[in-house]
């Protein structure tokens, strides 16, 4: 069975489908580092470099926020973000 059709067939199951729901956002906070990361054209490593750490944590960064085993800290962001030459925009957005 491909990926694909296994996350069809959870999403039927409505739990699953909430769940997944409510990660979006940090799924698509993921999106946009990684994005930015390659727009930068920058490796792990380069971005580790840059932010004073060494690549395992840029790994345990981007991959936090896909697995939700760890919620980075906004000032930890703030550093990936800047080390991209990029910056944070944070906004509260009423729920419809």
């Amino acid at each position: 069975m491909k990926h694909s059709e296994l996350k069809a067939k959870a999403l039927k199951n409505k739990k699953v489908k909430a769940e997944y729901d409510a990660l979006e956002p940090e799924f698509k906070l993921l999106r946009e580092l990684l994005k930015a990361r390659q727009r930068a054209g920058l490796s792990q490593a380069e971005v580790a470099e840059r932010m004073g750490t060494k690549p395992p944590a840029v790994t345990r960064l981007e991959s936090s926020l896909s697995s939700g085993k760890h919620s980075p800290s906004l000032a930890t962001i703030k550093k990936y973000a800047d080390a991209l030459d990029c910056h944070l925009e944070i906004k509260v957005v009423a729920n419809n």
